[in-house]
């Protein structure tokens, strides 16, 4: 997979990718990544990239002659990039949009920055609009980071694990079952015995269990699209009437 970032501030991505799994990705030939200046695509010898918003009103808004001919040398070559500019209006980025753009082969990160970009940028040369989460940040570079990492999980051979992304938080539709690991008791707190008995059927039955138990009990919002036996709907009908008993 190709990424690149269209970016006021390309220098902001050099220590993030120094570390962690998208660095171990870009040094095992799996990932492609090019931090782009928008100010080279800029013709003013104060390489000027934003300007007043017509119609009054705070701040500045980014000009869309730079962005327009940035996205026309991108796409100028092969393969196709696909273009998603990190916005709050944007889809709200969630494991299934993650897998879904893990599938292209080369993505365009657009990060904006003052009050916003002009809207012919939506209009004319963006394929996605792309939020990740509902809070204000002062620019798109740190929501393209937080994208990148989340997507590039789903690329083939990049965890060490192959499962691991399909089994991670909100992919099955719940929260992750609790983690445990040495020593078997620590400060008065031990181990679930199921987890030390070897018995990998009641693992997985406990492990389904708890993620039913704590997604009811912090987000019972994920259960509407969790995919449950009927079984489970009563087991999750349970917990929430407890909590509701809790909170009285």
């Amino acid at each position: 997979m190709i990424i690149e970032v269209l970016t006021i501030f390309p220098d902001f991505f050099k220590s993030p990718l120094d570390a962690g799994v998208i660095r171990r990705a870009i040094d095992a030939g799996l990932l492609e990544f090019r931090a782009l200046d928008l100010r080279d695509y800029t013709h003013d010898r104060h390489r000027t990239t934003d300007d007043r918003p017509f119609g009054g009103g705070e701040g500045m808004v980014m000009v869309p002659g730079p962005i327009f001919e940035a996205v026309d040398d991108l796409r100028s070559c092969e393969p196709q990039p696909f273009v998603v500019m990190l916005s709050p209006r944007g889809r709200l980025l969630d494991q299934e949009i993650a897998r879904e753009l893990a599938s292209e082969k080369r993505l365009v990160f657009l990060c904006g920055r003052y009050e916003g970009i002009d809207e012919r940028v939506a209009r004319g040369c963006v394929d996605m609009e792309l939020s990740i989460g509902d809070y204000v940040l002062s620019g798109g570079e740190t929501a393209a980071l937080v994208a990148m990492e989340v997507i590039t999980r789903f690329v083939p051979g990049v965890l060490g694990c192959g499962t691991s992304a399909e089994n991670d938080s909100f992919t099955t539709g719940l929260l992750e079952h609790p983690q445990y690991t040495r020593p078997r008791e620590f400060r008065g707190m031990k181990v679930p015995e199921v987890l030390l008995g070897g018995n990998h059927k009641e693992i997985a039955a406990w492990r389904r269990s708890e993620a039913l138990r704590i997604t009811a009990q912090r987000r019972p919002d994920l259960l509407k699209k969790a995919e449950l036996t009927d079984d489970e709907r009563r087991i999750v009908k349970d917990y929430l009437e407890v909590d509701s008993e809790h909170s009285v």
